[in-house]
């Protein structure tokens, strides 16, 4: 992003901020805590957390085949056999993630943004622009950040507050 005053710039800048929000509420929290459900067949907050990392990692890294082993790995974070992983280790999960989407978010320009890419989807293709992709990111994020904050809520802990 080039121009600091675009739109995508301001959402951009939003989406993150956001997000840090989920991270300073989840940064106190006990494995217990972390362990803690909206429902008993809903995802715990911790597996939320590794949810929204994976996802990060699968779109951009699997699907955009953007990066490396750097990236890559977080997407194991989803795995039914995935380890639990502390408050700590979900931030820097978060973090890193991030880092890597801001720095492709920063280096293309708006015609990188309509390259697409193609995909089969119940038995039917398509081709998914990128700019796609990251409104889908940028929307699981906000989507699973307000399941973090419902569930947290639910157990009397503080939510992420923007």
């Amino acid at each position: 992003m080039r121009d600091e005053s675009t739109t995508l710039q301001v959402f951009y800048q939003n989406w993150k901020e956001y997000m840090d929000t989920v991270k300073v509420a989840i940064a106190p929290l006990t494995p217990e805590q972390l362990a803690l459900r909206a429902a008993p067949h809903e995802r715990s907050v911790d597996e939320i957390v590794q949810h929204i990392v994976a996802a990060r990692a699968d779109w951009f890294h699997d699907f955009m085949g953007e990066g490396g082993n750097e990236i890559a790995q977080f997407v194991q974070w989803n795995a039914a056999d995935a380890p639990v992983r502390d408050a700590a280790e979900l931030i820097e999960g978060l973090d890193k993630s991030w880092q890597f989407m801001w720095e492709r978010l920063e280096r293309w320009a708006p015609e990188d943004m309509q390259h697409t890419f193609p995909i089969e989807w119940r038995g039917d293709p398509y081709d998914l622009s990128r700019s796609w992709v990251v409104w889908h990111v940028l929307e699981h994020d906000l989507q699973h950040g307000g399941e973090i904050s419902l569930t947290l809520g639910i157990h009397g802990l503080d939510a992420p507050r923007p």
